[in-house]
């Protein structure tokens, strides 16, 4: 399953970020949320998912 981050609904916070560092990382302007491993099947995905708190995290 790909990752996906709703740019919209995505606020910033960080805490996909710290949950799972070699999936997420900030833009560039540290405001938005970046997938970097899109097929990652990693078990700190799902607590990243679970974690944000506008629900902009899916796969």
């Amino acid at each position: 399953m790909v990752i996906v981050v709703d740019q919209d609904e995505c606020i910033g916070c960080e805490s996909c970020v710290e949950l799972c560092p070699d999936v997420f990382e900030m833009d560039a302007d540290g405001e938005k949320a970046l997938v970097i491993a899109e097929d990652s099947d990693a078990d700190c995905v799902n607590e990243a998912i679970e974690t944000c708190p506008t629900e902009a995290i899916s796969k």
